[in-house]
């Protein structure tokens, strides 16, 4: 079957490389999605195992419609008893990118007015609505005159963990955070440091990622244990696969924060992602903050005072980078921000940058190697 997961801009390749890894086959990005072949357990495991993945669709139908007539007709010709019962419910989210389909709420409402109707002209009554937990989730999208319609397989989004009970303002989405790990290429082979950690989410997501745990390993529900098709001894097997697939880290996973309160939620956070006794969380200002070892891995996602203010950003952004330099020596450091004028305070230069975005806000991930002694020096011991 081919499948589509959905992601965020700047994450296309980092998610094709993990469908990859599971086994995905015939792999293609596209725009905030990757498309690739598999099977029901590849299916299965898409929705467990994908770190970057928003949503896992299965496509259904494709169709060209220039107005919401031929729209409704398409959807109608679906034999949509193959995917649901008439005691079932249905939620439809549309996504429209065209000049003949003005509105999204009015494409989803024709889809769902289709799908009912085929219902009550073929067995006498009709799917109700629900859009906080239907039976069936149907995702629509429309690009000028062609349309595909698909179902979502995972229900809720895959960035909801279950691990975040609660979060601070400006919180990062755990698939970006997942993401961030991911893109900087950590190999869980030295020590991770989030010195301005906050709820814990890009630690947590370091953490499941160094012990082998799936991110949505304590998850009970997704869309796919609804559909008609739904095979229980498989995802049995999948899950089985999972639980024992956890391995062995050898070296430590740090977070630090000035706030009290984030320090509480980042331990908090961590308990109920069962990585109490694998993760440090403390109480610690950046400006003092000493590394912990010789070497590791340092990802921060300070603020942008675009939704935190912070007086005198351009001060606060030279001394992260002054501290890089003092504290993290053979360390490598990755910082995201939306402050591209603040980025230039840190005062290093960046070996790789990436663009992604934080919600609406366009970021810069920006890679730091903070060699001890001058660069000059460093490249004439490695030649």
């Amino acid at each position: 079957m081919q499948l589509i997961a959905k992601t965020f801009a700047g994450l296309e390749e980092v998610l094709a490389q993990e469908i990859k890894n599971l086994g995905g086959k015939d792999i293609h990005l596209l725009k905030r999605a990757v498309s690739f072949q598999g099977n029901q357990e590849l299916l299965y495991k898409a929705n467990l195992h994908l770190r970057t993945a928003l949503r896992i669709l299965l496509p259904i139908g494709e169709f060209k419609a220039r107005n919401e007539d031929t729209l409704y007709k398409q959807i109608h010709q679906i034999d949509w008893t193959k995917y649901m019962n008439a005691s079932d419910t249905l939620a439809v989210d549309a996504v429209v990118n065209s000049s003949l389909f003005r509105h999204s709420k009015f494409a989803a409402l024709k889809t769902k007015d289709a799908i009912v109707d085929r219902f009550r002209r073929e067995k006498g009554v009709r799917p109700d609505v629900n859009v906080f937990d239907p039976t069936l989730r149907i995702h629509l999208h429309i690009q000028e005159a062609d349309c595909s319609i698909a179902l979502d397989s995972s229900g809720d989004s895959l960035h909801k963990r279950g691990y975040r009970a609660e979060k601070l303002e400006a919180p990062i989405n755990e698939v970006l955070a997942a993401g961030l790990v991911l893109l900087s290429g950590w190999q869980a082979d030295c020590d991770f440091i989030d010195p301005m950690c906050g709820s814990g989410t890009i630690l947590i997501e370091a953490a499941l990622l160094a012990y082998g745990i799936a991110p949505q390993l304590k998850r009970v529900q997704f869309g796919f244990k609804r559909w008609n098709d739904f095979d229980k001894d498989l995802w049995s097997k999948v899950m089985e696969e999972a639980q024992q697939a956890e391995r062995r880290f050898d070296h430590s996973l740090y977070g630090y924060d000035l706030s009290f309160k984030a320090k509480n939620l980042a331990q908090h956070n961590a308990i109920k992602a069962g990585l109490e006794d694998k993760v440090s969380v403390e109480r610690q200002n950046f400006e003092q903050l000493k590394a912990p070892g010789t070497a590791g891995l340092l990802i921060m996602n300070p603020p942008y005072d675009e939704r935190l203010p912070v007086e005198q950003i351009s001060a606060f952004y030279r001394i992260i980078g002054d501290r890089l330099k003092q504290a993290f020596a053979g360390y490598e450091a990755w910082i995201i921000s939306s402050n591209m004028e603040a980025m230039k305070q840190i005062g290093l230069r960046p070996s790789s940058k990436k663009v992604l975005y934080n919600g609406p806000l366009e970021c810069k991930f920006q890679q730091y190697r903070l060699f001890s002694g001058s660069l000059a020096e460093k490249k004439n011991d490695e030649e």
